[in-house]
Parts: C-alpha cells; sequence; structure tokens
C-alpha cells in the first residue's frame, strides 16, 4: 500500500470534491492521547492534515475524504455506506481503506516520532512543494514592550507605531482561521504584558485554533495567571531562558511544578542562546533544562563563530532524548536560528533535527533548503503588518486592512523563498 487507497482514486476523481474549508477535532478531556486535528480542503479536492500543529500530511482526495468523515467522527459503518453510494465501490473496499487511513492516524497519534513516510506509507512532498492557499501558522507579536531592565539586544520597536486593540487582534485571528490557519503563538517583546492575553488566547480556543506563546517566563510563575492562560486553552509555550539570571531558573521551575500540580498536558520547550559568556556552561544549562521537565530545546547562536558550541549542544539535546526545535521565531536574535541551523547541508541538524523536520514534512536535502519564512509561517507584528517571519523587514501588508488574498501573494513572491 504504498500509495495510499489507490485501488479507488480514480473513482473518487470522477467526483466533485468536498466543500473546501478547515475543519478540526479536539479529542475529549478523558482521551489519553489527549490531540487535535486540522484538516484544510483546497479547491481541488486535496487536503492538509495537521496532527497536534506539528505533524503535517499532505492528502490526495480520497484521503482528504476519509480524513473529513475522521475529523467529524463519523461511524466507520456509515462512512463506508456513504463512499459505497457515491462512488459506486464495494462496502468492504471502503470499509476496509476507512479503517487503515483511521488506524494509521491513530499510530502517529501516539507515536508522534514515527516518520509517516517510512513506517506508514503516507507519500513525501518536497517542502511547502504544493500549492498551499495559507501557512499552517500564524506568530502573533502582541506588544514589543518588555518587562523592566531586561536585555532589549535588537527589539525592533522603531518599527511600530501603536499596538492593535484586543478587537482588532480577534479579527485578525478570525481572518487567519476563516483562511485556514490552524496554530497561533502569541509572542512579542512579552506577551504576558498585553492584560488581554487570556482573552486572545480563548477565542482562538473557540475558533478550534491551537494556540503558544513565546515568554520569558516570568509571569507564568504566578499560580492564578498560569491558571488563567491553562482555562483559556494554551496548548505550548516556549520559555527564552536568562541562563545568567537565577530568576528564570525560579520561574521554569514554578511553571513546571504548577502544570504539574494543575495537571493539565501542556507542551513546554526552553530557548538558550549560546553566547561567549555563556558557551563553556551550556550542558551545564541543558541538564537543567532537562531536570526541569522540558519537553524539547530551542537553540541560536549570537556569531557564527560559535557554531561549533552549537553542533555541541545539538548532540547534547539528543543525548538527553530531548525534542529540538527550530522552527519557532526567537526574539532579538542577530542571528536567525532556522538560517543557521539549516544551513549547507544541514551539519548541524543531525537525527534529531531531520525526525522533528520529517514530523513537519519539511525537505532537508541540500542545495535548496529553505525555512518556511512566508509559506509555513507569517509573522503579524503589534500594528498587523505582516511580515514573512520575525525578523525579515519585509512588510506583505497589514492583515487589518489589505486583503488575505493580497498579502499570501505577495508572501509567495517572496525572494527567500525562491
Amino acid at each position: 500500500m504504498a500509495n495510499l487507497f489507490e485501488s479507488i482514486r480514480e473513482f473518487f476523481a470522477q467526483k466533485e470534491p468536498l466543500e473546501p474549508g478547515v475543519y478540526s477535532y479536539t479529542a475529549p478531556a478523558d482521551d489519553p492521547l489527549n490531540y487535535r486535528l486540522h484538516l484544510r480542503i483546497d479547491k481541488d479536492g486535496s487536503g492538509v492534515l495537521i496532527v497536534n500543529a506539528a505533524t503535517v500530511l499532505h492528502l490526495n482526495m480520497s484521503a482528504t475524504e476519509y480524513a473529513y468523515h475522521l475529523v467529524h467522527g463519523t461511524p466507520a459503518d456509515e462512512v463506508a455506506r456513504q463512499v459505497a453510494t457515491r462512488y459506486q465501490v464495494k462496502y468492504d473496499t471502503a470499509l476496509q481503506d476507512f479503517e487503515g487511513f483511521k488506524e494509521r492516524i491513530e499510530i502517529l497519534i501516539a507515536t508522534p516520532d514515527l516518520d509517516p513516510v517510512l513506517f506508514l506509507d503516507f507519500e513525501r512532498h518536497m517542502p511547502y512543494s504544493d500549492e498551499l492557499t495559507a501557512p499552517y501558522r500564524l506568530d502573533c507579536a502582541l506588544t514589543y514592550r518588555l518587562p523592566e531592565g531586561a536585555d532589549a539586544l535588537d527589539a525592533p520597536t522603531k518599527r511600530v507605531g501603536r499596538e492593535l486593540t484586543t478587537a482588532e487582534w480577534k479579527q485578525i485571528i478570525d481572518k487567519a482561521w476563516e483562511v485556514g490557519i490552524p496554530q497561533i503563538l502569541f509572542t512579542g517583546g512579552e506577551p504576558t504584558l498585553r492584560d488581554d492575553l487570556p482573552e486572545l488566547l480563548q477565542h482562538a480556543e473557540d475558533n478550534g485554533q491551537v494556540t503558544g506563546i513565546l515568554t520569558d517566563g516570568l509571569k507564568l510563575a504566578d499560580t492564578d495567571y498560569l491558571n488563567a492562560l491553562l482555562q483559556a486553552g494554551l496548548d505550548h509555550a516556549m520559555i527564552v531562558m536568562q541562563p545568567n539570571k537565577e530568576q528564570t531558573w525560579e520561574a521554569l521551575s514554578s511553571f513546571s511544578y504548577w502544570t504539574e500540580t494543575l495537571d493539565e498536558d501542556i507542551y513546554v520547550a526552553a530557548h538558550l542562546t549560546i553566547t561567549p559568556e555563556n558557551a563553556a556552561d551550556i550542558t551545564a544549562h541543558l541538564d537543567k533544562l532537562a531536570k526541569a521537565g522540558v519537553s524539547a530545546v530551542s537553540l541560536s547562536v549570537t556569531s557564527p563563530d560559535l557554531m561549533p558550541n552549537l553542533t555541541e549542544a545539538r548532540d547534547y539535546v539528543d543525548h538527553l532524548d530531548l525534542g529540538l526545535v527550530w522552527d519557532l521565531p526567537v526574539p532579538y536574535s542577530k542571528l536567525n536560528p532556522v538560517d543557521l541551523e539549516l544551513e549547507g547541508e544541514l551539519e548541524l541538524g543531525g537525527e534529531m533535527a531531520l525526525r522533528d523536520a520529517m514530523d513537519l514534512d519539511i525537505d532537508l536535502d541540500t542545495e535548496d533548503t529553505n525555512s518556511g519564512a512566508g509559506r509555513g509561517w507569517l509573522y503579524v507584528e503589534p500594528d498587523g503588518d505582516v511580515l514573512p517571519g520575525q525578523g525579515i523587514n519585509t512588510i506583505l501588508g497589514n492583515l487589518l486592512t489589505d486583503s488575505w488574498e493580497d498579502i499570501w501573494a505577495k508572501a509567495k513572491e517572496y525572494k527567500g523563498n525562491a
């Protein structure tokens, strides 16, 4: 079964495709897997199924039809009956194909480290080679403000004249959902400085979107505040560590303790920027992160001279059996971590980055390896301007005043994608 549903593909091709749109499913609270599915159906009937906002599967028309029923919870016998009637195929054939598809998705949910190509016979797609109608994630910089005493580094505050209101951010979140963007990441600046962060999280949750924050983590040590974010639907968090400040470690420990105490399932990653000052201590810092219970680590460096240290740190992350996250924005990095870690033949990515990239359906071949900026994700500044990615000062338009079609057309023309 190298090609899924090949036996009935021709019958699907003869019918009108399903209605284009975005559909979501959230497992009930008592489901031990606690997973989410997002299905985006395009005009030609093909689809993109995103599992837990991490694994991206590009589906042909027949697989998309089965994914549609999976997301809607249609009983297997009803799926088989509808497919058999609609496409004039045998009931048993339709039932077998649907149950086979469902089983593969369930395996992928339960075992996220599996490569869906090698283990589950899904087809390989080059990164973003399909004609995407929208990215997979929208990074929303709610503010460029920082806590008092924070290291501002290269915060691009001069670019922004104002911050959007709560109502305006809700408009942007809704527009993202309407065009099929399943994941919203709130960043900054420091997003917890916005009093409306819980309200915006709840709004995205009500839509059915997966939500995350990128934060220094200090405010998350407040149990009441953390609980408010979790109750609003926060799914994942990346803590930007300042390893020379004890307050950072105290906040991480408190955050880890309270998430466990509150019995909330949240994915926690931590970012470390390797500098000349902390390079010698990086393995010790990684040990502390592992003991704190983080699920994954993100790494970047402040200078190309530190690339060997980045390679060493990546190897040690593998040794600690932690995940490696390399596609989230990191505020104020002087060097883009995505470009660094995808440079050349991915010499610093190794098996951990390769495994994660496979899960994200991102190609890791040699010459034309590009990041997903402008395609896999877009970045919205505090005033609504859209950039291909954090730190890329190419304005594609404004999500409040410009149409999505115009913004997306410019994103596809962005020269960084060439």
